[in-house]
């Protein structure tokens, strides 16, 4: 059974964090990990990480990265197992959500491998907003498209370590880890959509988003997504060649 490293940022996540580890754990495995990386939280989010007392969550604490960004990146390199499953401190995972991942990976840790399926969007109060985030972001496969338009979510994504390696370091001045992480798995590796829905991915006004900056920051990170992603792959060419 494949080992799944369930990574989480999290920065003054006291609101809706204890509720969401509390549908993560008792679905994660014997040997699975949680790795919470922690940038400067002022509030109780290590406290309730603290209050599981889950010898599976390694805590990294006192991070002053200021950025969801970096503070994921540094949780996916503490990361030991062969699968990655990124989650969000505020979300709210369904139960079958792991064990499917571990299903529909099942031979594929050997190379750069993207997994994409879909979630419920509901509100503060955990209430479904009736939209769910294939919809919200048009979700398909395509370079092109998801330059322009982003579908890919880390709260409903999981991916091979061979991904990550090829990721790392992310590039400064990407609009985020998961359109950096998609975007590299068509290129140079696979991805696979799912139609099933496995978390509640909550919006209440603190989310993190692309769309919601001005446009010329939109195109100033859409140029710098197509530089960084020709770089990587050019230099992934020429260690090949070695």
């Amino acid at each position: 059974m494949s080992r799944i490293s369930v990574c989480m940022p999290t920065r003054n996540g006291e609101n809706f964090l204890a509720e969401q580890l509390r549908t993560i754990l008792p679905q994660m495995a014997t040997d699975d990990e949680l790795v919470v990386s922690d940038d400067s939280s002022t509030d109780n989010t290590l406290d309730i990480v603290r209050e599981f007392r889950d010898p599976r969550i390694r805590i990294l604490a006192e991070q002053q990265f200021f950025s969801p960004i970096y503070n994921m990146e540094h949780a996916l390199r503490a990361a030991r197992n062969p699968i990655l499953a990124p989650a969000d401190q505020d979300d709210i995972w369904l139960p079958e959500k792991l064990p499917l991942i571990r299903q529909w990976m099942q031979g594929k840790t050997d190379r750069p491998f993207l997994l994409m399926a879909d979630g419920t969007i509901v509100d503060a109060r955990g209430e479904p907003s009736g939209e769910t985030l294939y919809q919200r972001f048009s979700a398909r496969k395509g370079v092109w498209k998801n330059i322009y338009n982003n579908c890919y979510t880390g709260c409903s994504m999981a991916f091979t370590r061979p991904l990550l390696e090829l990721a790392l370091p992310f590039p400064k001045g990407i609009p985020m880890y998961d359109s950096w992480l998609g975007l590299l798995a068509e290129l140079a590796g696979e991805v696979e959509f799912r139609p099933e829905t496995i978390v509640c991915h909550r919006r209440h006004g603190g989310n993190a988003s692309f769309h919601r900056n001005r446009p010329v920051q939109q195109v100033a990170w859409r140029a710098a997504l197509i530089y960084y992603l020709a770089s990587r792959l050019l230099k992934r060419r020429g260690r090949s060649k070695r």
